[in-house]
């Protein structure tokens, strides 16, 4: 194999042509190799003459801007190129890629988008996974939808998933591929540990850390703390330090500006010794050269969200065992290091092998679009290493129908079309859309790229209000650093933000200048969170959202004068939110610009406070009553109606019964049918509504009609009827799907009392002997093979008699009217497919 770089040999180097071999022989790779072993820098440039890569394009996927525009540098450095030639990158905003390029470094987002407009990625030869293991929800959507391209469009698309500290196995198995391990080229790094876990706040102990080591060690310091706040807040107490005099100090964080990213990364000029206080944005791809020295606080700030208030917060975690060990393996990339670890060895060993991935524990409002846009209806049909969770997917797109970018069926809308376009949260995506309506374009860019982005307010912050922010980033437009300055506002920050909302105009195609007048700014808020309209409880502290949580505000806050606000971010968890940005709005503009959301009802319940019957005309909007009058003559057939009545004297029919609550629903059945030794609980309709108190009752909270039982998420209520364990083995007995011989994944039919039903092509069933069965294999599925038309030709629980009567006389029916699909006469060794013969 050719090599076309310069320089020193690195230890990926050995296994290149193993690499190269590999991809060419299967469609699938996984490539393990430690920090250090030059993966980043040698794989591209050594695959792009392979001949299994017929001349295409290669797209190498990086999970930050930082490391993407870092590592497109590098591998241009290697070939003698400026950046754009053969070697080029895309990330938010910015685009070095030519016509002559060969290799694009992409972000996430930047690979999702592109798949989307171009499934089929016609130019492109493989696609590289660059740092897997950081498991970005991006990353896995990204995956996902590439093996959907590679099974169904693409069959020459090549996948290459790379990591340094990766569990390799799940992935492997995942893509059916094989695995290529490098050595790395790593130091001894020696680990110092603290007596105990410290007591004092993080930055004052990151700093006495600091002085200690530059007072033992040699070479430059890499630190890793939690978040932005937290690095600002150690180095203004760093610059204090006699021990820091004559050394350059340098942040490292997302949004910084790219001169400062540069400055951290990059030998000081004048030769000082330099120490970088930087988030885990320095774990992975971003080399920091003359690094001898890690001091970890052992922490990390990552999103959490919480379905039940649908809000994402920033927690701060402990570190996963494999992180810690990246960031160690700092330290011995160019000599032997050193690496204070600022928590015991007792703790250590307590720590968790790896992260949990994102997927599991982010707000999958974006996730649940792109797989609309896509097509998806159900993600059980893509390849997840770890899979949406039901109860938020299902409440992101409800989410999105309240946006309007999903129809009632699901199916994404034309608006959505737009909103999937903009590289903005759909609720920001919503709040644009609808403000460039209103001729207020602007205004909502410079809201979005402040909601999106880091607040200009960095530390104590004076008002809630987000006419501060907006003032700011107005005042930095016109007057600069200083006047933003004067304001209490960041200028870096500002700066920062201004250059994301210049783009977001640009990308709409607003031409109108921001308002000064903040009299919308609630209305354009609650376009992006109508589910945080809020109502404040007098004037009081206390507000009430349109989704039934309460929050309170700081007390400072001028905002507690208000009769209604909207709340773009809330920080604790349920009723202890805490307003942290908000805007008043006014009750008639939302009954002008979000009529549907308000609700008119006349309303008959039982209150327990009178311990008799209430009727009422009610203006809603959400929990949020708008104005209430009694109902002097409600109808006498209302009175006394009690909900679980209801549902008892209509059926369950008045229930909303997802297709997946359904099938829940018969699989239990089937196993409580087929195994009663087992007691699995009755789900019939008989012992549902002779049971509603215990079942249904506590998910009711807030329902007081027939029409608001469509909340309910029928799925998840019966599901949690069964324990953990019983989950598992419901998985087991009573599948969803089965994977048949061609490898797809085929959904099964269950009927109660019934064996179930597996409708699957014939030719996908080549090669298999014996009838699948399930509960445990003591019920044979009912098959139904159908042909290449989707049309049943044999309905059987006897595979094995099929294929030895019956096969030939299908084939002599069939063969001449489908000659494209493969007909063997030995159908016991064919290979089965789900595709029709090569061209």
């Amino acid at each position: 194999m050719s090599t076309p770089w310069q320089g020193q040999p690195l230890p990926i180097d050995t296994v290149l042509a193993a690499l190269d071999q590999a991809l060419g022989a299967n469609s699938s790779v996984v490539l393990q190799a430690p920090p250090g072993a030059g993966k980043t820098t040698r794989v591209p440039l050594a695959l792009l003459e392979a001949p299994w890569l017929a001349s295409k394009r290669i797209i190498m996927l990086e999970p930050r801007r930082l490391a993407a525009r870092a590592a497109a540098e590098r591998l241009a450095r290697e070939l003698g190129e400026p950046v754009g030639e053969t070697v080029g990158y895309r990330i938010r905003f910015e685009n070095r890629v030519s016509a002559r390029t060969r290799i694009e470094v992409v972000t996430e987002g930047m690979l999702t988008r592109r798949l989307q407009r171009d499934p089929e990625l016609a130019d492109v030869g493989l696609v590289i996974f660059d740092e897997f293991h950081e498991r970005h929800l991006q990353t896995d959507l990204s995956l996902a939808l590439c093996v959907d391209v590679q099974r169904n469009l693409r069959e020459d698309l090549r996948l290459l998933v790379m990591s340094a500290t990766l569990d390799s196995g799940p992935v492997a198995r995942l893509l059916d591929a094989p695995i290529v391990t490098s050595e790395g080229r790593a130091y001894p790094v020696e680990h110092r540990y603290l007596p105990r876990d410290p007591d004092a706040p993080l930055p004052e102990v990151v700093r006495s850390a600091m002085v200690r080591a530059l007072a033992e060690t040699e070479g430059d310091l890499l630190v890793f703390l939690p978040g932005a706040g937290e690095i600002l807040r150690a180095r203004d107490g760093l610059a204090e330090e006699p021990a820091c005099r004559g050394v350059a100090l340098h942040t490292l964080y997302g949004d910084m500006r790219m001169e400062s990213q540069q400055a951290a990364i990059l030998p000081d000029p004048i030769g000082r010794r330099k120490v970088v206080l930087a988030t885990n944005i320095a774990e992975t791809s971003l080399t920091i050269e003359g690094v001898r020295v890690v001091i970890d606080s052992g922490y990390a700030r990552v999103p959490r969200f919480d379905p039940r208030t649908a809000l994402t917060r920033l927690e701060r975690v402990r570190i996963a065992r494999a992180n810690a060990d990246q960031r160690a393996g700092r330290a011995g990339r160019v000599a032997p290091g050193l690496c204070y670890r600022l928590w015991s060895e007792n703790t250590q060993r307590g720590l968790v092998p790896f992260a949990a991935a994102e997927i599991v524990e982010a707000d999958l409002a974006p996730l649940a679009l792109e797989l609309a846009q896509w097509g998806v209806a159900d993600p059980d049909g893509l390849a997840w290493l770890d899979a949406p969770p039901a109860g938020a997917l299902s409440q992101a797109r409800n989410l999105l129908k309240e946006l309007g970018a999903l129809d009632g069926q699901g199916r994404i809308t034309a608006a959505g079309h737009e909103m999937a376009a903009l590289p903005l949260h759909p609720r920001l995506a919503h709040l644009v859309r609808e403000a460039k309506r209103l001729g207020l374009g602007a205004t909502a860019c410079d809201i979005a790229a402040i909601l999106s982005e880091r607040d200009l307010f960095r530390g104590s912050v004076p008002e809630i209000d987000l006419s501060h922010r907006v003032e700011a980033l107005g005042a930095y437009r016109r007057g600069g650093r200083a006047a933003a300055q004067r304001l209490g506002a960041n200028p870096d920050a500002c700066a920062h933000v201004e250059r994301v909302a210049s783009q977001f105009r640009r990308l709409l195609g607003v031409t109108d200048a921001a308002t000064d007048d903040a009299a919308p700014f609630g209305l354009l808020l609650a376009f992006a969170y109508p589910d945080r309209i809020a109502q404040v409880r007098g004037d009081s502290e206390r507000v009430l959202l349109a989704n039934g949580h309460g929050a309170r505000l700081p007390g400072e806050s001028h905002l507690r004068k208000a009769t209604y606000l909207v709340a773009a971010v809330l920080s604790g968890r349920s009723d202890e939110s805490v307003v942290r940005l908000a805007a008043p709005v006014d009750l008639d503009a939302l009954r002008s610009h979000l009529p549907d959301r308000i609700e008119r009802r006349d309303l008959v319940r039982w209150e327990e406070q009178r311990n008799g019957v209430c009727a009422v005309h009610e203006e809603r909007l959400g929990a949020l009553v708008l104005s209430s009058r009694p109902w002097a003559d409600p109808p006498p057939e209302l009175i006394g109606n009690a909900l679980l009545d209801a549902i008892r004297s209509r059926g369950l029919g008045l229930l909303p019964w997802s297709d997946a609550a359904r099938e829940l629903r018969a699989r239990v059945l089937s196993l409580h049918h087929w195994l009663p030794e087992e007691t699995w609980p009755d789900l019939s309709e008989p012992a549902l509504l002779a049971n509603l108190d215990r079942w249904l009752a506590p998910y009711l909270t807030g329902i007081t009609r027939v029409e608001q039982l469509s909340r309910l998420d029928l799925h998840a209520i019966l599901l949690s009827q069964l324990d953990w364990p019983r989950q598992q083995r419901l998985n087991e007995g009573a599948p969803t799907h089965i994977t048949v011989p061609s490898g797809s994944r085929k959904r099964l039919e269950y009927r109660p009392g019934e064996s179930p039903v597996l409708a699957v092509k014939l030719q996908e069933m080549f090669g298999l002997t014996d009838t699948p069965t399930v509960a445990f294999g003591t019920v044979p599925v009912t098959l139904h093979l159908l042909s290449p038309a989707q049309r049943p030709i044999q309905v059987t629980q006897d595979l094995k008699g099929f294929w030895e009567r019956t096969y030939t006389e299908v084939k002599k029916e069939l063969k001449g009217r489908y000659p494209k699909h493969p007909w063997p006469d030995d159908p016991w060794n064919a290979v089965p497919t789900a595709r029709t013969r090569p061209r």
